[in-house]
């Protein structure tokens, strides 16, 4: 079987069906609505950044104010969404316009994987040198060159396959990034075919610590310093279980000297947060396991000013990982965090951090139940959604 039709059995819940972007359905339903004010609209093609042997767009968003030798961060999209998507819902763009740094979204293809999966689970695309890997290598030495990029911070993150892809990064380029977020996604080096990438997203099988920081060391063959890692997962998620979490920890744990148990443990707006720390008291692993969330990227949305949009695996829950990891990172202030964390309480007319100590749902906007209803009719169109 050649590979093409190996990635297409990947996510085949979806294969059979024409692709339909659920972000293009909701902007051609909401076509009233302008988003031309928007950063996300502001994305510009790099057309071209080297051999790109996995054949991959990079498109580059540039905010109107850019810090001189400014910070890049890699924002890597799930399957079935698109750079322009992921942009739109995680919020990365609006956050980068207002504390100057670049972001950079690579996309998949259809040639490549017709459900638009990064191939964290192809060896040949997740090596050093090599593959999807490689063309990302490529693109952030581009924009490092052309836009001054301070080398020394340099981010990347994604969600579920890209959170996957983004762990391939940090483990196979440590030297470029000083840190990474995960989402949803997975331990790097734990699949060479489907069969064994659905099994480890069902955590079945798991590998051991030993093995995980086998496959990390050897993937970079590197002696540090390493990046730090932030691994967000839903308690619910049933695509890619809770489990692959505790193991990216277990992963990582290996590299960064900590113990297994963490230093630090919190509940932020009603999520479990734990820290592990290095011999020097620096962080270098976090963990937000978001209660009775599926799969996806977890927003908050609700505060008078929120980063990302609602969506397809965008999904309210209280928290912003996108403004708590740029926060984690330098890139961001505890004021991003309150502004789109903070909600108008119902008594007294007095603000809360939503969920902090209580847990409430949050008050639905004007236009909440239409603008839900774009959506599910968009999914189901999709096929996502029965």
């Amino acid at each position: 079987m050649n590979r093409t039709a190996n990635r297409a059995r990947l996510f085949v819940h979806c294969s059979n069906r024409p692709y339909i972007d659920p972000w293009r359905l909701f902007w051609l339903k909401e076509k009233h609505v302008s988003f031309r004010d928007s950063p996300d609209e502001r994305l510009v093609e790099i057309a071209s950044f080297g051999s790109n042997p996995g054949a991959l767009k990079a498109w580059l968003f540039l905010p109107t104010d850019m810090d001189e030798r400014a910070p890049l961060v890699v924002a890597l999209h799930g399957c079935t969404q698109t750079a322009k998507g992921y942009a739109l819902g995680s919020g990365w763009s609006q956050l980068a316009e207002r504390r100057g740094f670049a972001v950079l979204y690579p996309e998949q293809q259809h040639s490549n994987n017709p459900n638009l999966c990064f191939n964290w689970f192809e060896p040949a695309d997740a090596r050093r040198g090599a593959g999807e890997a490689a063309s990302i290598s490529q693109m952030v030495a581009h924009v490092v060159q052309s836009q001054g990029i301070d080398q020394n911070r340099i981010f990347v993150t994604g969600l579920s396959a890209g959170g996957a892809m983004a762990n391939a990064m940090l483990s196979t380029y440590p030297e470029i990034f000083a840190g990474g977020a995960i989402i949803a996604g997975l331990p790097y080096g734990v699949a060479a075919n489907v069969a064994e990438a659905f099994a480890q997203m069902q955590g079945r099988n798991p590998s051991n610590a030993p093995k995980l920081r086998s496959a990390l060391r050897r993937a970079g063959h590197h002696a540090g310093p390493w990046p730090t890692v932030s691994v967000w997962h839903g308690t619910h998620d049933q695509t890619v279980r809770p489990r692959n979490a505790d193991q990216i920890v277990d992963q990582w744990s290996g590299v960064h000297a900590t113990g297994k148990e963490p230093d630090r443990m919190e509940v932020v707006n009603g999520h479990q947060h734990k820290v592990w720390l290095d011999a020097d008291g620096r962080m270098v692993i976090e963990t937000y396991s978001i209660k009775g969330m599926a799969h996806g990227l977890p927003l908050a949305i609700r505060g008078d000013t929120s980063f990302g949009r609602a969506g397809p695996y965008m999904l309210e829950a209280g928290i912003s990982s996108t403004a708590r990891i740029a926060r984690s990172w330098g890139l961001a202030f505890d004021s991003d965090v309150e502004a789109t964390e903070f909600v108008a309480a119902e008594v007294s007319g007095e603000l809360k951090l939503a969920g902090n100590g209580k847990r409430r749902s949050p008050r639905a906007g004007p236009g909440d139940n239409r603008v839900g209803k774009i959506i599910n009719d968009a999914l189901r169109a999709a096929g996502l959604l029965r």
